[in-house]
């Protein structure tokens, strides 16, 4: 197995942060992402090895051991209960019929090489990596469940995205991580969500807020109005002598609930009442009236 260097893909130091691997994650998957750069082999080649750095170098623990076991660092804690196992058996044992230096020397080569790892013949099994992956979506991609293809390692792989998954959610695709050793069950790939919201809704968990503009004279006068949510319009009845800032609730029109079918939160509105510019003499005229009538 080649040595791949997941600092010098990433341009980055063996010193850099936390703050520093994920920035650098972000711009050149970004660089090279595969929508933007369609039928470029090369970009793709990049964004592999991109997301693969990415998948090691942002946990914490699985950066330390690959900075002490290089492309060996999934299977440092095998490889050091075998260099104590040998360790003993060198002290209690015969050479022949325990370790030898050779035999650690060897170690990698008979783990990845599917050779014989224990001095019964019998394979050690280890587990595969675990895989992680970042998938930026649009609010609006969310209010629906749906299903898409992603690029994990050169595998493709469907996943269904529930309706209601919120930013910064993780979920688990159990045994699409790396393939195990000798036998042993694949890793998992855990994705986590960052969702981006260009609409005019704010979120919170399953409920929707947003301001309407309420001209002034509907507010005084009350009438209908027309209003968007999320998915389509609906008409309001504005009460007569409504005041700014008034807040209603439209319950069932907010987001949808994670796995919880045909459940949805609720749209809160606040009512901005717009004031008249640029009024003409006979409203003034008018208003000075109403002023007086007031008074």
């Amino acid at each position: 197995m080649a040595f791949i260097d997941y600092y010098k893909i990433l341009g980055l130091p063996k010193t850099a942060s936390e703050q520093d691997i994920k920035k650098a994650y972000r711009k050149l998957a970004r660089k090279y992402h595969p929508d933007l750069n369609p039928n470029d082999a090369i970009a793709e080649k990049k964004f592999k090895e991109v997301n693969e750095a990415n998948e090691v170098l942002s946990n914490a623990e699985n950066r330390k051991k690959y900075d002490q076991h290089g492309e060996h660092w999934k299977h440092a804690e095998d490889y050091e209960k075998a260099k104590q196992q040998g360790q003993y058996q060198k002290r209690h044992q015969e050479t022949t019929d325990g370790y030898s230096d050779d035999d650690f020397s060897s170690f990698f080569e008979n783990m990845f090489g599917g050779a014989s790892s224990r001095a019964d013949g019998r394979q050690v099994k280890f587990r595969g990596q675990d895989f992680n992956a970042e998938l930026q979506l649009d609010l609006k991609d969310v209010y629906t469940t749906h299903k898409r293809t992603l690029t994990v390692n050169n595998k493709n792989i469907r996943i269904t995205i529930p309706a209601g998954v919120e930013n910064g959610q993780i979920i688990k695709i159990k045994g699409h991580g790396g393939k195990g050793a000798n036998g042993g069950p694949n890793g998992d790939l855990y994705i986590q969500f960052s969702i981006v919201n260009h609409s005019t809704f704010k979120r919170d968990k399953d409920d929707l807020y947003t301001t309407v503009d309420l001209d002034v004279y509907k507010a005084l006068l009350g009438g209908e109005l027309t209003v968007d949510t999320f998915n389509g319009k609906v008409r309001l009845n504005i009460k007569p002598e409504t005041q700014n800032g008034t807040k209603i609730k439209l319950k069932g029109k907010g987001f949808p609930k994670y796995k919880k079918e045909g459940q949805f939160g609720d749209l809160f509105i606040t009512y901005q009442i717009k004031l008249p510019t640029n009024l003409s003499n006979k409203e003034i005229e008018l208003i000075k009236e109403l002023q007086k009538l007031r008074s």
